[in-house]
């Protein structure tokens, strides 16, 4: 039986998703604020503006310091000589077992906000999927990113 993925992604993946949950939650203080401003324009009831605050805290919250959290404690890894095992979610924890066989080729990807803490996110694509290991080290997705491709070309040349 296996055991559940011991590897984990860098602790700055955390200040990544933070930085990220924050800006989408501009989006939502603006949309609160126009609710508030049609509310102030049209006399609506008063009401009205405590609950687009109220909700706006509540996503902030949510999304700025709760689920990155739990999203940063979830995510596992493990790369295997036959498979790559991945562990992630919030609520719902998924498992996946990727077989080296399957991989056909696998990239690193950096958007503006990874490249600042030095992340890099390792993707495997296979004929069906493709799947991600977020946030890791730039030096350890770049090591990741070879070790796969070397194990996936020893595995199809074994078939």
């Amino acid at each position: 039986m296996l055991t559940k993925p011991q590897k984990r992604i860098s602790k700055r993946g955390l200040t990544a998703w933070k930085i990220s949950g924050a800006i989408n939650s501009i989006f939502v203080l603006l949309v609160a604020g126009g609710v508030i401003a049609l509310t102030l324009i049209f006399d609506w009831p008063i009401w009205i503006i405590g609950a687009a605050l109220m909700f706006f805290a509540i996503y902030a919250y949510l999304f700025i310091m709760l689920i990155p959290t739990l999203r940063w404690k979830r995510w596992r890894y493990e790369v295997r000589e036959n498979e790559i095992e991945l562990q992630h979610g919030v609520f719902i924890i998924k498992r996946t077992l990727v077989p080296m066989i399957r991989v056909q080729h696998v990239d690193t990807q950096q958007g503006p906000i990874l490249r600042k803490y030095r992340l890099a996110t390792v993707t495997v694509s296979t004929a069906a999927t493709i799947h991600e290991i977020p946030a890791l080290d730039v030096e350890e997705a770049e090591e990741l990113r070879f070790f796969i491709s070397n194990l996936a070309r020893v595995a199809v040349d074994d078939v």
